[in-house]
């Protein structure tokens, strides 16, 4: 782990300003829509199935895990994590083990597959121009695919020893950004690293950002109506493409929330109450640094009376006491981020294996991945009807075709959606429990379902309604064609059928006169049909003892009128 020199930590103890953070793990989860290929339609592979056979062209490797692989691996830590969850969500995360997989049934592998690159070990960061350059330790970078939904969420955990408070503020907050939010007049990014660079195990450079690059990114926004991702991020997730650039790839991605990647954060610090309240706020909701930085001053980065209820609405502090097995520790959870807070000579908090880092690695980031996944999801099916909407034609046949094929296959997908991955409760564990939550209520989770549940239902109703009302029109028109049909279905059977007598007529005579009638009652069924919708204006006029023979006299002639419609 990088580490700063004893005389900053010296100087910062002096002052008596900025706590030394001894430990910052942050965890970065980027939710994204896999888009479907259009120079391969017929291509039926899974995303992942897609990348296991690239092969040598991608970096990526599925992770066979401690639950897939054998019981070696399987330590304290993954029981811990596994009985924190209900017997349903173990199923999502974990499928039905071997035994499942041995029935030959679709739910014996879990329905995620992850993928994991091991080239990166470390990334080398400057937050702001003039600064020295923190190098952070990459623990593992991931790929987050799920069995039939087309999101795929980036992982990335980093670690990082010994820095300043102000120090792991600015990390949060300009980190995970997919590119930058803007420039100053001087030209120097906003709100994202002035630096990244991806480094190999010898301290190589594999990609470096190009954030300073403000004409690239804007000549693309002006082309494509689209942002342009960073660089370095575009290159961490080669073979993957974005859907707005011109590079070719057979799996691409397109953006679905902010552009800042939601993060969890876990910090060790010798004394976590020298933290003001401004320091817990700029922490929960991710705002950097204060200016100048030092703890506890600076104004605050919302107003006073928007943060009355700080306390009640981010802060989880079962464990904020001074005893107990994890004394001082405090979670903050703002939705888009997770942060925990904690002793650095607590052997709990500190134990990677059973206590309060294990469990933010383990059972917090899969509270964290739920909750992001469901939103991604939720988004990516109302992007669906708002593409499937745009692609409408109300004037061309095929693409109304096109268009109930999509929105039958929304909500097809959105109905195996509910029943596989929507969750209201994971856990009955209490901690596990309240973030989870917290998160949920943040992310406004439940107000997104009801309102892309409405939305795909209210399509799906229309297409209902319209094929009903397609089949009542059918309906009617059968009708008039078989009410003028009996007319002369009677008659010709009350006469039997021996206004001509030509029983005894050659062959070729009853063929022409059978030939003729055909021809005539063909044209007269089709010409019935044509006019069937006047018709059965006749037909309600006839039957409605309202109307005297003159008006239903009028409306049989209206049949032969043009433009009577």
């Amino acid at each position: 782990m990088q580490q700063i020199t004893p005389t900053l930590e010296a100087a910062a103890q002096a002052a008596g300003a900025a706590p030394v953070v001894r430990h910052l793990r942050a965890t970065l989860l980027w939710p994204l829509r896999l888009m479907p290929t259009p120079n391969a339609p017929h291509d039926r592979r899974s995303p992942w199935q897609w990348l296991k056979e690239a092969g040598d062209g991608s970096p990526w490797r599925e992770e066979v895990d401690e639950y897939t692989g054998s019981s070696e691996g399987f330590h304290e830590r993954h029981y811990n994590e596994f009985v924190s969850f209900l017997p349903y969500v173990q199923r999502f995360l974990y499928g039905e083990g071997r035994r499942g997989r041995e029935t030959g049934g679709p739910g014996g592998e879990s329905p995620m597959h992850i993928f994991r690159r091991r080239d990166i070990a470390a990334v080398r960061v400057v937050p702001k121009p003039g600064d020295a350059p923190v190098t952070l330790q990459v623990v593992h970078t991931d790929l987050y695919f799920f069995f039939d939904v087309d999101v795929v969420m980036l992982n990335m955990e980093v670690g990082v020893d010994d820095l300043s408070l102000p120090q792991a503020q600015e990390i949060l907050y300009r980190f995970g950004r997919a590119y930058p939010g803007g420039w100053d007049a001087q030209g120097a990014a906003l709100h994202c690293m002035s630096s990244v660079e991806w480094l190999d195990a010898n301290g190589g450079v594999l990609a470096s950002s190009d954030a300073q690059q403000s004409d690239l990114f804007l000549a693309h926004v002006a082309e494509h109506r689209a942002p342009r991702i960073a660089a370095h991020w575009a290159w961490l997730m080669q073979p993957l493409v974005s859907d707005h650039s011109g590079d070719p790839g057979a799996l691409r991605f397109r953006q679905l929330e902010y552009y800042r990647m939601p993060l969890m954060a876990y910090l060790a610090l010798d004394d976590p109450r020298r933290l003001s309240r401004h320091d817990f706020i700029r922490l929960a909701l991710v705002t950097g640094a204060a200016e100048p930085a030092v703890s506890g001053s600076g104004p605050l980065p919302f107003a006073e009376d928007h943060m009355a209820d700080f306390e009640q609405r981010y802060c989880y502090d079962r464990f904020w006491v001074d005893a107990g097995s994890a004394p001082n520790t405090r979670y903050l959870c703002s939705g888009r981020s997770l942060v925990v807070i904690g002793t650095a000579d607590s052997e709990f908090f500190c134990c990677r294996d059973r206590g309060v880092l294990a469990q933010f690695r383990h059972q917090h980031f899969l509270v964290f991945l739920i909750a992001h996944f469901q939103k991604a999801a939720l988004l990516m099916y109302s992007d669906r009807l708002v593409e499937a909407l745009r692609r409408l034609d109300v004037h061309d046949v095929a693409s109304v075709k096109r268009f109930k094929r999509a929105i039958r296959a929304s909500f097809e997908g959105f109905l195996r959606f509910t029943h596989r991955y929507w969750f209201h409760e994971i856990s009955e564990q209490a901690q596990v429990r309240a973030l989870s939550r917290l998160c949920a209520t943040h992310l406004g989770l439940d107000p997104l379902y009801e309102e892309v549940k409405e939305r795909i239902a209210d399509m799906n109703t229309y297409l209902d309604a319209d094929s009903l009302r397609r089949q009542a029109n059918t309906v009617v028109r059968l009708t008039v064609v078989t009410l003028f049909g009996l007319i002369g279905t009677v008659t010709t059977g009350f006469l039997g059928m021996n206004l001509l007598a030509e029983a005894d007529s050659p062959l070729w005579k009853k063929l022409a006169w059978f030939g003729v009638v055909g021809a005539f009652t063909t044209w007269l069924t089709f010409y019935t049909m044509i006019k069937s919708k006047r018709l059965s204006d006749f037909i309600d006029a006839l039957s409605d003892e309202r109307h005297n023979l003159r008006s239903k006299l009028a409306v049989l002639a209206r049949v032969w009128k043009p433009g009577a419609d």
